[in-house]
């Protein structure tokens, strides 16, 4: 009975995985909370935000974006609509290519961003100290931060 059939894997990659994932389940739900707590956004508003800011043009093709933030395309669109409907964002269509249509952030948007980036820092950096002392997950903790470039 050494390998019943549903038993799970216990492999070295397997349980670091498990405590990647645990820690990222965490910190997601802590800076989700804190964001539409204190600044009216949620976690992916909070990082399209950040992606357009962070544009030398201030825009990005709705692909781009996806890519970016993680999320496929009818759900970037859901969320560009979001943030065009509080005044973050607006769509743009290209000049060059009717089919491309591009998100750009808005005077407010980037307010919104810069008001909400010393939550996001603070929240990030608690979350991530209170599994410092962790036996578990302390150990992933400290290898993130000591791979800062």
């Amino acid at each position: 009975m050494a390998n019943a059939p549903h038993a799970p894997l216990r492999t070295s990659d397997h349980a670091a995985w498990n405590r990647v994932l645990t820690l990222h389940a965490h910190v997601e739900r802590e800076l989700a909370l804190a964001l539409q707590r204190r600044h009216g956004i949620g976690l992916s508003e909070y990082r399209s935000l950040e992606h357009l800011d962070r544009s030398a043009t201030s825009e990005l093709r709705m692909q781009d974006l996806a890519d970016r933030v993680g999320l496929g395309q009818s759900s970037v669109t859901r969320l560009v609509g979001r943030l065009e409907a509080a005044g973050f964002a607006l769509k743009d269509l290209c000049p060059s290519d009717k089919r491309g249509v591009y998100a750009v952030i808005t005077d407010e948007g980037r307010r919104r961003y810069q008001d909400a980036r010393a939550t996001y820092a603070e929240v990030l950096s608690s979350a991530l100290n209170a599994f410092t002392a962790d036996p578990e997950i302390g150990p992933t903790v400290q290898a993130l931060r000591a791979a800062r470039v």
